[in-house]
């Protein structure tokens, strides 16, 4: 069984409202993947310095504590060149420029298809 669970890529969710970290969290895991969540940047970082396993954070922009969603990404870019990054606001119409390079933005509100699609999208590319 632990062998066929490390086989579904891991996304840390990074979400401080519940509803919408559990809604999330429930499309990605209806899709194939297995999730982590995570309510802030500061406990994502300490989920990401523990676990190996997480291949994609996707995040929120707006979060409470020492960082936000932007030098989260920075920080994952930094420390876990290989871990994608997807991050969502309802605030910002684009910040592809203050993204690191390589991350994808999806705007709030945001629909099952577009999540999904983009986390395929992301596996395909990184497939040997």
């Amino acid at each position: 069984m632990a062998h066929a669970a490390s086989e579904r890529p891991v996304v840390l969710v990074v979400e401080d409202e519940f509803l919408v970290r559990m809604y999330a969290a429930e499309m990605i895991k209806d899709a194939g993947y297995d999730v982590v969540e995570a309510i802030n940047a500061d406990h994502a970082i300490a989920i990401l310095e523990t676990r190996r396993d997480i291949r994609v954070v996707f995040t929120d922009i707006q979060l409470p504590g020492s960082m936000d969603g932007l030098k989260l990404a920075q920080a994952v870019r930094n420390r876990w060149p290989p871990v994608h990054i997807i991050a969502t606001s309802a605030y910002h119409a684009t910040l592809t420029d203050e993204l690191p390079t390589g991350s994808v933005f999806l705007p709030k509100p945001y629909t099952e298809r577009k999540i999904i699609g983009t986390l395929h999208a992301l596996a395909r590319a990184h497939q040997p």
